[in-house]
């Protein structure tokens, strides 16, 4: 009985082998079935589209999704590194891929939809169509320079149309590309296709997104990853709007030190000329204009104290603490134009904060005495410069003060022409 079984078993073995022999990898196989099927497409993109949506039931796309790219990309496959394996067999290369196309934004977008139309055919393609294009980023190096435009080109207008996230041009950073500056100019090339489909906001809202808005910079080899030598070279290269946009990114990240590092040394109790000092250093360092800085520090000064929750009590509170830092406030607004942010500033809290909107008055007042706010910012700004929040509250609040300061204007000037 025993001697029966075993040849039975070798049986389920001998299958086992056949079918795991059946599962072998063979990109080759795939490539060669894809090349040759794209070279009987003929030279109609919309013909080799519909071979593509036709065949992915027949040839494996899941399994070969990388050799499937390579070849849409580059006409062959491609090593680790970004070299052919094409064994130096013009057969086993294709025509009908963006590296042969035109060097033209239309001829590119053409290419774009093969893939678009491919990817909706194919939703499980998407990650590896991702995967595909930081793998190829990866292997600039390797392209020549008409190759890496046709690429920049692609990818721009791929990511202008939301088939790739931005998050691919992680890929750029790599030191390799970016020593030899092959990144930078890559970079530049793909917003500008970018920028031609869409718009400069469409790329600094999905730069921002993707948290690569701080990171640009990083394009750069070390000793030039400076804002001004990034805005030259992208003003140079007909991207004035992404220079700006850097300038500002940077002057924000800026600022939000600043405020994190003032808010810690007021919550300290630092002293005033130790603050001044600390302030005035920074904004020659990071070249910011008092207009940016006073904003800053009248929140610092307001989040420095616990207040009172009660109405009648926190009026008195904020009079007694804004009188010790008013000294402070008075160094960084010299200029109208930082008196009247300031008292825009003021107006908003005090309507945010239900608790301060009767101490408004007080607290200009306050201002006014301790030189931190003129007569003329007071002026212009009840006349045509607050703000739409509680503004007839406040407007009502400051009537008197104002009719008073006008008519001492107006006595100083008769006195002056009597004199």
């Amino acid at each position: 009985m025993n001697k029966h079984q075993k040849p039975v078993l070798t049986g389920q073995r001998f299958k086992t082998r056949k079918r795991d022999e059946k599962e072998k990898f063979e990109p080759t196989v795939f490539r060669d079935s894809l090349v040759q099927g794209l070279n009987d497409a003929g030279g109609d993109l919309e013909a080799v589209a519909k071979f593509l949506d036709s065949t992915g039931s027949r040839l494996d796309y899941r399994r070969y999704a990388d050799t499937l790219f390579d070849v849409l990309v580059a006409g062959s496959m491609l090593a680790p590194g970004g070299t052919r394996i094409d064994d130096g067999d013009k057969t086993k290369m294709t025509k009908h891929c963006v590296f042969s196309a035109d060097e033209d934004h239309d001829a590119i977008r053409n290419y774009a939809q093969v893939f678009n139309k491919l990817i909706r055919r194919y939703k499980y393609l998407e990650k590896a169509f991702e995967d595909e294009i930081k793998k190829l980023l990866l292997f600039l190096k390797a392209f020549s320079e008409a190759e890496q435009t046709k690429l920049a080109m692609l990818t721009g207008i791929l990511l202008a149309n939301g088939t790739l996230p931005a998050t691919i041009l992680t890929s750029l950073f790599t030191d390799n590309i970016v020593k030899e500056g092959i990144a930078v100019s890559f970079a530049v090339k793909l917003f500008k296709a970018w920028m031609a489909e869409k718009d400069a906001n469409s790329v600094t809202s999905s730069l921002r997104k993707a948290n690569l808005d701080k990171r640009l910079l990083e394009l750069f080899p070390a000793n030039r990853q400076n804002v001004d030598h990034f805005a030259k070279y992208f003003t140079d290269a007909g991207l004035k709007e992404l220079s700006d946009f850097l300038r500002v990114q940077q002057s924000l990240g800026t600022r939000k030190e600043l405020q994190k590092e003032l808010q810690e040394r007021l919550s300290q109790e630092c002293p005033i000329k130790e603050v001044v000092l600390y302030v005035k250093e920074e904004m020659k360092r990071n070249d910011l204009a008092e207009t940016a800085v006073i904003g800053l520090l009248w929140a610092c000064i307001m989040n420095a104290v616990e207040w009172n929750k009660k109405e009648e009590l926190v009026a008195e509170q904020a009079l007694k603490h804004l009188k010790h830092y008013a000294p402070l406030l008075a160094v960084f607004s010299s200029q109208g134009q930082s008196e009247l942010i300031l008292l825009q500033k003021v107006q908003e809290y005090c309507y945010d904060n239900i608790h301060f909107m009767k101490a408004f008055q007080k607290i200009v007042v306050l201002f006014y005495k301790a030189d931190v706010l003129s007569e003329e910012a007071i002026l212009k700004w009840y006349k045509e410069a607050h703000v739409g929040k509680g503004k007839s509250v406040f407007l009502d609040q400051m009537k008197k003060f104002v009719e008073w300061l006008q008519n001492a204007e107006e006595e100083s000037e008769s006195e002056g022409e009597e004199n």
